[in-house]
């Protein structure tokens, strides 16, 4: 059985859901999914749940590309997640199904962008990092002392000291601490 889905949010609890409903109601919504948090979060409950549930052939419906994308960016991932998933999704206000072949042609659209921009990021790396080498730099975070690694070692090894304490003494990490212990057991 097929279902259709409506998604509809608000970035303040202040803000009324009513016109979006009012518009998803038009498309006779088997379950509407609301939530009032700002669309600049990452983690949506209810976009998350609805996520979880639609399947194979649903629809889901929202008002706007706005209310399901925080960024052009994630939105074109939900639009390909949910057509990798087989999913329909229709925006209202931008008359975009992608169940139509104009939708269709709008999904490939935006799949060759977001593949060229994650190409262009690709390449604006390296160039960054072949221009680096070429000054002598060298990508990654900067070594510690090794006055400071023997130190933190000292200190780990007197047993005096929490791992905070030691942090805080030393300024090495619990994890690069743990990393030359590491190498302090197996002998390299």
């Amino acid at each position: 059985m097929k279902y259709t889905y409506g998604y509809a949010r608000v970035s303040t609890q202040s803000q009324e859901l009513n016109r979006q409903l009012d518009i998803l109601e038009k498309y006779q919504c088997d379950q509407i999914y609301t939530e009032k948090i700002t669309g600049t979060k990452a983690s949506r409950p209810e976009l998350n749940r609805l996520k979880d549930n639609v399947r194979e052939g649903d629809t889901i419906v929202v008002e706007s590309w706005s209310r399901l994308g925080r960024s052009t960016r994630d939105l074109i991932d939900l639009v390909e997640f949910f057509d990798q998933k087989k999913v329909n999704v229709i925006s209202a206000k931008e008359k975009f199904d992608t169940s139509t072949p104009q939708g269709k042609l709008m999904l490939t659209v935006f799949q060759a962008f977001s593949e060229f921009e994650r190409d262009l990021i690709v390449q604006r790396t390296r160039e960054g990092l072949k221009s680096a080498r070429a000054r002598g730099r060298v990508g990654g975070r900067p070594k510690k002392s090794e006055k400071k690694i023997e130190q933190a070692i000292k200190l780990y090894d007197s047993k005096q000291y929490s791992l905070r304490e030691i942090k805080e003494m030393s300024g090495v990490s619990t994890t690069t601490l743990y990393r030359y212990l590491e190498k302090r057991k197996s002998g390299d």
